[in-house]
């Protein structure tokens, strides 16, 4: 008798979070003020097998990486650099984004261009999907989600299988 069955594992420890400024944008004449959130993140991984000593993944090193990617964004400015609407150059030692009427100044040190469209917790979900998947390379899940909840009862969760 095959099992059908799958493993999934969840991981969403107190200290996966990020703190950061940002605004989204919705139309060329609508968009949130500047302001901060403090996101917090978990990470779920599946797959219908486990390794030769009984695991999905090494969950020591993926909660590594999830540490890293948040500790990356935190207590930061997040800026977009492909969005249509927002405009981001560098004038010294400042960053300038420009969205319609406004312009933001910020220290370098402060900010972290993304390569992104939006800052929205929906991009926020793929882009730490993007950057975790690649840890999951020698296991045997075959699915990652990767959930970016912005305030409680708002979350975004971004799932894709893994090599394709």
């Amino acid at each position: 008798m095959s099992d059908p069955g799958r493993f999934r594992l969840v991981l969403a420890k107190e200290d996966f979070k990020f703190s950061v400024a940002h605004f989204t944008v919705f139309s060329a004449d609508h968009a949130e003020q500047l302001h901060g959130h403090n996101y917090r993140v978990a990470v779920e991984i599946s797959g219908p097998g486990l390794s030769q000593v009984g695991l999905l993944a090494d969950v020591a090193a993926l909660k590594a990486e999830i540490r890293r990617r948040c500790g990356e964004l935190d207590s930061r400015t997040l800026l977009p650099t492909e969005s249509p609407l927002v405009e981001v150059e560098r004038d010294g030692g400042s960053v300038v984004a420009r969205y319609a009427e406004r312009t933001y100044r910020f220290p370098v040190a402060d900010v972290l261009l993304l390569p992104l469209a939006n800052t929205s917790m929906e991009l926020f979900a793929r882009y730490l999907w993007q950057r975790l998947a690649p840890a999951l390379a020698a296991t045997t899940a075959d699915t990652l989600a990767v959930s970016v909840g912005e305030t409680d009862g708002q979350r975004c969760v971004y799932e894709a299988r893994l090599g394709e």
